[in-house]
């Protein structure tokens, strides 16, 4: 095939992929809050919702944040996101990995103390997008009940986006949500024996 003939089928690929993505985007006429899902058991879940919540301030949104789980150390995300105080409601609610923790109850009343925290910002009509970091695994552990949290995310307001991350999201909680996307673990640095890295993992 001379180079001619490549840059013309190309040239022909590239307007049925225009035309079909332009259907595409005139047939999605609905505005609504969207419920995101990320989940898998790959690195990049929080700061995959971490970046929507950087793109929303781009957009002058206002922004809730509850992280679960992490609680006992300081991440790179609070540390640079506590910078706006103004557009970013910033709550850490966990105490730590549940392997660190070793207690049931204690484990149960932070998530619950959390949720009381997530619910107040999904009523909030003041923030565009509320992100719950790692509420997956705080689900999947039954610290919370899941069919509680779904009837408390169905009560937001109709144009309220949540973002949800952590592994093992309840099939429920899938089932739910608009868009969900699943992180496949292929190859991580930590099982090589190397620490977890500041800007990268911390």
């Amino acid at each position: 095939m001379s180079e001619t003939e490549h840059s013309q089928r190309h040239k022909q690929a590239m307007q049925e992929q225009k035309t079909q993505v332009d259907e595409q985007i005139k047939r999605a006429d609905q505005k609504k809050g969207l419920l995101l899902v990320i989940t898998g058991d790959g690195k990049g879940k929080s700061s995959s919702g971490f970046g929507m919540v950087a793109r929303a301030l781009g957009h002058g949104m206002k922004v809730g944040v509850v992280q679960f789980i992490k609680g006992a150390f300081s991440t790179g995300e609070e540390k640079f996101f506590r910078r706006f105080s103004d557009d970013v409601d910033y709550h850490v609610v966990g105490d730590g990995f549940t392997w660190e923790t070793q207690n049931l109850e204690q484990d149960i009343a932070s998530a619950e103390r959390g949720w009381s925290i997530c619910k107040e910002m999904l009523l909030n009509p003041d923030l565009d997008i509320v992100l719950l970091d790692e509420l997956n695994i705080v689900l999947a552990m039954r610290y919370l009940d899941t069919s509680k949290v779904l009837a408390d995310l169905a009560e937001r307001p109709k144009m309220k986006h949540v973002i949800i991350t952590g592994r093992d999201a309840p099939e429920a909680l899938i089932e739910a949500a608009d868009t969900v996307s699943r992180i496949e673990d292929v190859k991580h640095a930590f099982r090589a024996g190397i620490k977890a890295q500041k800007g990268i993992e911390l």
